[in-house]
């Protein structure tokens, strides 16, 4: 199978840099089911093109798997599409092959990344179930300008009709990185199929790469459904996930509006001071931020010394993205460096990384989920993740009438689910305190109205064992 990427961006040759493939050279890796050459067709200063030729060992494939099975001789196992029709053996040739540019990485010229540049990807044998009307609805809403051929089932026997395949092309400006990721995503899905075992890893790869534009897509269930191989289990993780993230595409002014709303309190600052503050005198050294956000809590606790182990985890790739760019990730000190963590998760699946701490921080993050994943968050938190010290903070729905740019019944942000009392937070906290065995304090965040109480409510979760 065949897969060529051209551009006309002056000097083309930066397409070298940018897929850091040498255009001089032949190179050749070795993969579990055959081998991946990189080559360039032609490569001058007006226009570049790289190709990636997959070459499919079927045979070695049937003899390496037929002594874990007593399935009976089959020809499909030797006669099929996988030597010349695009897969996810393609996507995984992708990944390999072309990881650091997938992944948006470029040592030698980083100006490069950010740089849209016109791109021509061409696919020779794109199999297409659901026809090429199914194929514009995947690739058109990403601003893609796509041209398609389709096969013939043999053109001796023009009455057998046509095939599912298709000699596609793909034009854009746009960055490499954001055309691999939709390749890698969307071939096999097309193909409705994948040569591999399906399971949990498939929702973080695919929520990962699909994290600037699956949210959006008016395919987002089809594109789901068939990445992971319609398996319901898995899909419903996924749509889960996704919907926790409560990504749209205002969500950068959704929280520049909540931050106008608290701005003049100054309370995002007393939340975030007040936590570290608690953290540190609980003596904690190995902390967790969960919904870490864009990392305003961890640049205050990499200034801390005591903090030798610093977590950051959210649901959005993208949040994950912006905390390094604040941080200046890339200047920092060695030292600080070895200090910190950040992955992509979420806070109702339990996530083995996550055990073993001194505290964690749940800093404005309850009030985003559903009612009925609260569940599931409490077993995750509590029972499973279960640090000696919680921190979590959500906001008084009473004091909101003290806000004077927010009209009367709505919450702070639009993605809040609710928004509780004090009353109901306190019911809550001291009901999963005593399921789980920890002990609760709660303290208020700013001004503290005597009718309405504090802006923003915190508990302090202690496990009792440590007394």
């Amino acid at each position: 199978m065949l897969l060529t990427i051209t551009t006309t961006h002056s000097p083309a040759t930066d397409l070298g840099f940018l897929l850091h493939k040498h255009p001089d050279k032949l190179q050749t890796f070795t993969l579990p089911y055959g081998q991946a050459h990189v080559f360039y067709p032609e490569a001058c200063s007006e226009k570049c093109t790289a190709a990636l030729l997959l070459d499919i060992d079927s045979v070695g494939l049937v003899r390496r798997y037929r002594g874990q099975s007593s399935e009976s001789f089959s020809l499909a196992e030797y006669v099929n599409d996988r030597p010349y029709a695009a897969s996810s053996f393609l996507s995984v040739a992708i990944a390999r092959v072309f990881g650091s540019a997938l992944a948006g990485k470029c040592k030698d010229r980083p100006e490069l990344l950010d740089t849209p540049i016109p791109l021509t990807a061409k696919l020779s044998t794109l199999p297409c179930r659901g026809g090429e009307h199914f194929l514009r609805h995947l690739f058109e809403p990403l601003q893609y300008t796509v041209h398609a051929k389709r096969h013939i089932l043999d053109s001796q026997f023009p009455d057998w009709g046509n095939s599912r395949y298709f000699s596609v092309t793909l034009d854009a400006t746009r960055r490499l990185s954001e055309l691999l990721t939709h390749l890698y995503v969307l071939i096999p899905v097309l193909d409705d199929e994948k040569h591999y075992w399906v399971d949990e890893a498939e929702i973080e790869k695919l929520l990962r790469h699909g994290d600037a534009w699956l949210s959006d897509h008016p395919e987002q269930e089809t594109i789901v459904n068939r990445y992971l191989k319609h398996q319901r289990r898995l899909t419903r993780q996924a749509f889960s996930q996704l919907s926790d993230t409560g990504v749209e595409p205002d969500e950068d002014k959704q929280n520049e509006e909540e931050t106008q709303i608290e701005e003049h309190i100054g309370l995002n600052e007393i939340r975030l001071s007040k936590t570290a503050e608690v953290i540190k005198d609980f003596g904690a050294k190995r902390v967790l931020d969960l919904g870490c956000g864009e990392g305003k809590l961890i640049r205050i606790l990499l200034a801390e010394k005591q903090f030798e182990e610093i977590v950051g985890m959210d649901v959005s790739h993208s949040n994950l993205i912006k905390v390094k760019q604040r941080l200046h990730y890339d200047r920092l000190p060695e030292k600080k460096k070895e200090r910190l963590t950040l992955f992509q998760g979420s806070l109702c699946y339990r996530d083995k990384r996550l055990e073993g701490y001194d505290a964690a921080a749940v800093i404005e993050v309850i009030e985003h989920l559903d009612s009925s994943r609260l569940s599931a968050f409490e077993r995750v938190l509590f029972e499973y993740t279960c640090p000696d010290m919680i921190v979590l903070t959500t906001p008084n729905v009473e004091y909101n009438i003290k806000f004077e740019n927010l009209p009367s019944g709505r919450f702070r942000h639009k993605d809040h689910r609710f928004e509780w009392t004090r009353l109901e937070f306190e019911t809550w906290a001291n009901e999963v305190s005593n399921r789980f065995g920890y002990k609760v304090a709660f303290h208020p965040i700013g001004e503290n109205d005597e009718v309405v109480g504090s802006p923003t409510q915190m508990a302090v979760f202690k496990r009792k064992n440590l007394d």
